[in-house]
């Protein structure tokens, strides 16, 4: 399957690493189209659990953490599985045949939102997870489930865009010991990080992407990105209710057909068609007014005559007065 981001990441593809000891919640906000991610572990670097698709959702791999696991998750968000169906396969196809130690935490926009996590039998007491809609909390290691409980309260009571909801709850797990490893050093981990990204970024950049990669005993890490974060707030756009998302594709490679999605702010005018690499309109699957609202529309790999396309890459492309978004589609023959 796919690559990872960095040559440094790709070093680790064979490796497992103990990126135990650790709390983290994975989250959408279906209004805005925007997906989180925030954590912390009594280990320096545990950004790297997160898993951040723009437009998409959120993936957290922690436990034993293991990126050949992790890039595989990556790949099937992309073709569009669903976060339950992400967590069975990983169960069932472990890169090193040992799933009772791993931790999974995954949450995509479809539907207004879609939630899923695991816990490994052999993950170190206290783990587990606690699931909604949009968003699943996990840990493993910790003082209790009050960890992972608090945050979810503080994130379901938190007024404000998902990255205040982020920071709340983060801040919930900041108790001495949350991770019990750190519990000597009075303080909830060694390393935090949150993140949230816009459905127009890109892979790797972020509209917040703040990380507190280390710390020295006298240093609390949640404290330091609260600064962080207090001092990014006031630059930050607030989240607009877009116009038009096109949401992601399923499945997606594909064959012979699959399912497209879109939500329009308000009703009017739309079209959806399918465009070459050349920009050219091979068919158009809906065109016309359409309600306010997520739609649907299935295309089988054919233009317009009904010829059946050739294996390769296309686009759907939806189209309003006001704005425009596309999406890249896979089609295997």
């Amino acid at each position: 399957m796919r690559r990872l981001a960095t040559l440094a990441a790709l070093a680790f593809l064979a490796l497992s690493t103990p990126a135990r000891a650790t709390f983290s919640i994975a989250a959408v906000d279906p209004a805005t189209g925007e997906v989180g991610s925030a954590g912390a572990s009594c280990i320096s670097g545990s950004i790297i659990l997160s898993d951040v698709h723009p437009g998409v959702g959120t993936i957290h791999t922690q436990a034993y953490w293991n990126g050949t696991n992790q890039a595989n998750a990556s790949d099937l968000m992309d073709q569009g599985w669903a976060p339950q169906a992400i967590i069975d396969w990983l169960a069932a196809n472990d890169a090193q045949g040992n799933p009772t130690i791993r931790q999974y935490g995954i949450a995509d926009l479809v539907g207004g939102g879609r939630s899923a996590a695991y816990t490994g039998t052999n993950c170190t007491d206290w783990a587990g997870q606690i699931t909604g809609p949009t968003y699943s909390v996990q840990g493993n290691i910790l003082l209790g489930p009050e960890i992972v409980a608090d945050m979810e309260t503080a994130f379901l009571a938190t007024p404000g865009p998902l990255a205040v909801k982020l920071m709340a709850a983060l801040q919930a797990a900041n108790v001495p010991g949350a991770d019990t490893r750190c519990a000597g050093a009075g303080k909830p981990a060694i390393s935090a990080f949150i993140r949230v990204a816009r459905p127009d970024d890109t892979p790797g950049s972020f509209y917040l992407d703040l990380n507190v990669n280390n710390t020295s005993t006298a240093q609390n890490p949640i404290d330091l990105l609260q600064d962080q974060f207090d001092a990014w707030l006031p630059t930050a756009a607030p989240a607009a209710s877009p116009a038009l998302r096109l949401l992601p594709a399923a499945p997606n490679p594909f064959n012979p057909q699959t399912t497209l999605r879109f939500a329009l702010a308000a009703a009017g005018p739309a079209r959806l068609e399918i465009i070459d690499l050349a920009g050219r309109r091979l068919t158009v699957l809906r065109e016309g007014p359409c309600d306010a609202g997520e739609q649907s529309a299935i295309w089988d790999g054919r233009d317009d005559t009904g010829r059946a396309l050739p294996s390769g890459v296309y686009f759907a492309r939806l189209v309003t007065p006001a704005a425009e978004q596309s999406q890249k589609l896979v089609l295997l023959r």
